[in-house]
C-alpha cells in the first residue's frame, strides 16, 4: 500500500539493468535479511519512488495553494 493505495497481485515482468555496485548492495540487502529476493527489493524501490513523487507533487500543489491564498488575503 502507498498512500492508501492497494495494488493489485497481478504483476508484469521487467527486464533491467544495474551497475554492478548497484546489484551488489541489492544483495547485500537481500542476505541481510532486508528483503527476501530481488525482486522484492525492487518493487519496494519502486513503491518508495512512486510515494515520494506523489508526495512531493501534493506539496508543491498544497504551497500554491497557500501562496494564492496569502496574495488574495493581501488584496
Amino acid at each position: 500500500m502507498v498512500a492508501g493505495i492497494v495494488y493489485s497481485l497481478l504483476m508484469t515482468t521487467l527486464t533491467l539493468d544495474l551497475p554492478e555496485a548497484l546489484t551488489a548492495e541489492l544483495d547485500a540487502a537481500v542476505q541481510a535479511g532486508w528483503f527476501t529476493s530481488q525482486a522484492e527489493a525492487v518493487r519496494a524501490a519502486v513503491r518508495d519512488l512512486v510515494s515520494h513523487r506523489k508526495l512531493a507533487l501534493l506539496e508543491t500543489q498544497q504551497m500554491a495553494d497557500i501562496d494564492w491564498a496569502v496574495k488574495a488575503a493581501a488584496k
